[in-house]
């Protein structure tokens, strides 16, 4: 496999956090796609050293861009997945289509998810309970550029939700059925967490790709 160039934000003997591009799974499925950032990754650590290994702590959709760690060990992936929730902030970019009535709100729902992987949330707070706070930074007639800081890690949860209150990302051609922009309009543009090691605060911030400059700054 070709190794593609891999834009390394960081990296010790720990961990190698990355920003991920857009239509790249972080791990293979079963829906027949062969590629995957995972793979990427670890074909860049085996080359560096035959005894290297990588480890997955968490997930970015396939169309979503920005920034994801992976773990070098066991023990570090462990620490990081037991403790994510309680340990780690994440925050998105994201461009909407701008319906927002005030610019800074809180969505809440549950959420579950179809046969045909579709996820929705709930009338009767079945499923699994999904946070997510906005903020809206910039906009015009037409669009938004929103902060998003999700409290919950669900599946789809800002896609959703966002979709939910009439704000679609743009390019989601899954929820928000808009099919205007080549990309999804998300990017996770901050990443904070605790060194399992160290102990140290990690923390990273990147900025949004440069086509989300094609509809707002």
């Amino acid at each position: 496999m070709k190794v593609k160039k891999l834009k390394i934000i960081y990296e010790d003997k720990d961990i190698i956090v990355i920003n991920k591009p857009s239509k790249i799974l972080t791990i293979k499925d079963d829906q027949g796609y062969k590629d995957s950032l995972y793979e990427q990754v670890s074909l860049y650590l085996y080359r560096k050293n035959k005894n290297n290994k990588v480890y997955i702590v968490h997930r970015l959709d396939k169309d979503t861009s920005g920034l994801i760690v992976f773990a070098k060990n066991q023990e570090t992936k462990n620490f990081l997945q037991e403790n994510w929730d309680k340990l780690t902030v994440r925050k998105y970019n994201a461009i909407c289509v701008n319906n927002f009535q005030k610019d800074f709100g809180s969505i809440k729902s549950y959420l579950k998810e179809t046969k045909t992987f579709l996820v929705y949330s709930t009338k009767n707070n079945e499923g699994k309970y999904a946070h997510t706070d906005y903020h809206v930074i910039n906009k015009n007639n037409q669009y938004a550029l929103v902060d998003i800081d999700i409290k919950t890690g669900r599946k789809n949860q800002i896609r959703v939700h966002l979709n939910d209150i009439n704000c679609p990302i743009m390019g989601d051609k899954k929820y928000g059925k808009n099919n205007k922009a080549p990309y999804l309009m998300l990017n996770a543009n901050y990443l904070k967490f605790i060194h399992p090691k160290t102990k140290e605060i990690m923390e990273f911030t990147i900025k949004n790709p440069s086509y989300f400059d094609k509809y707002i700054k």
